[in-house]
């Protein structure tokens, strides 16, 4: 087939989506596909023209334009098909505050939080969340823009960092524990990973992206009720968020061994390195497996 690769973008996230971009193109054409590249930051003007070209679209982008359902909007107007969400799961999810309200509606146990509007910075005063939080951009991704606040003193210096200026805030009443990420892969769920930072306290950009930033650990060694449960949780928010064939969702648990649902991403990092691909190795899928299969997965839904 021929396929249209879209990576980059203009979020802070962009050399990510290109640095798994290359290993993409690398596995396509291992597949024996035509690739045609597209980066929204430089050629967002010609994206439906090049798709009306191609037989599929294959999706990598962080942030916006990618993960906030614009690119997967266009598209459907070709129509052509690709992998992963849709528009209004996209938007869903990118957003934390209604991933949130999603997860509570469901029972998905999730940390207690708040919203502040970029509008309404007197709001803080309001907030009853104990000490200490965590305040996130709401639709910041690579643990971007995140701040700790142990006191009434730091919340009020974190809400006027120039970071987070303009932007609208979620603050969460900060569980510490151990990090854990676990992805689904058309309606299954994969082995969850441990994920230890090492050049941080949390698993930040640093330790996301740098050489030996965390040790991560798939299948995690939990208990196996523990696992399963964290599965449950995953394959619940793919579900009631509307995502389709794959996903990954980010927990903390508490040493009371009690799981709690952070965010889903529909768009997960796509380095062989990446977390989703590990845990798909982990199955016993290989990267170019992984590939392969979200374009069946793509293409079933446009039968």
């Amino acid at each position: 087939m021929r396929i249209l690769l879209i990576a980059g973008g203009w979020s802070s996230e962009r050399e990510i989506a290109l640095l798994g971009a290359r290993e993409i193109t690398k596995a396509l054409h291992d597949l024996g596909h035509d690739v045609v590249f597209l980066d929204p930051a430089h050629d967002l003007g010609n994206l439906i023209s090049a798709a009306e070209s191609c037989d599929f679209a294959f999706i990598n982008l962080h942030g916006s334009p990618g993960e906030d359902g614009l690119v997967q909007s266009l598209l459907d107007t070709v129509p052509i098909p690709y992998q992963g969400a849709g528009p209004a799961a996209s938007q869903l999810a990118l957003n934390k505050v209604a991933t949130k309200m999603i997860y509570q509606r469901h029972g998905v146990n999730t940390p207690n939080w708040a919203f502040i509007p970029a509008v309404d910075r007197k709001k803080p005063s309001t907030i009853s969340l104990p000490f200490p939080r965590v305040i996130k951009p709401c639709t910041a991704g690579s643990s971007v823009g995140i701040f700790f606040a142990r006191s009434p003193q730091d919340f009020e210096a974190a809400l006027g960092h120039e970071a987070l200026a303009g932007q609208d805030l979620l603050v969460e009443e900060q569980i510490r524990g151990q990090e854990i990420t676990c992805a689904v892969l058309d309606d299954t769920p994969l082995p969850p990973v441990l994920i230890i930072p090492k050049k941080g306290t949390f698993f930040d950009y640093t330790s996301k992206y740098e050489d030996q930033g965390a040790e991560e650990i798939c299948p995690a060694p939990l208990e196996d009720s523990l696992l399963a449960e964290i599965q449950h949780m995953a394959l619940t928010a793919h579900r009631i968020l509307g995502i389709k064939d794959y996903s990954r969702t980010d927990f903390i648990v508490d040493d009371r061994q009690c799981a709690f649902a952070l965010e889903t991403n529909t768009l997960p990092g796509m380095t062989s390195a990446s977390l989703l691909p590990k845990e798909a190795l982990a199955a016993g899928m290989s990267f170019k497996d992984l590939i392969g299969r979200l374009i069946t997965l793509g293409m079933r839904k446009s039968t």
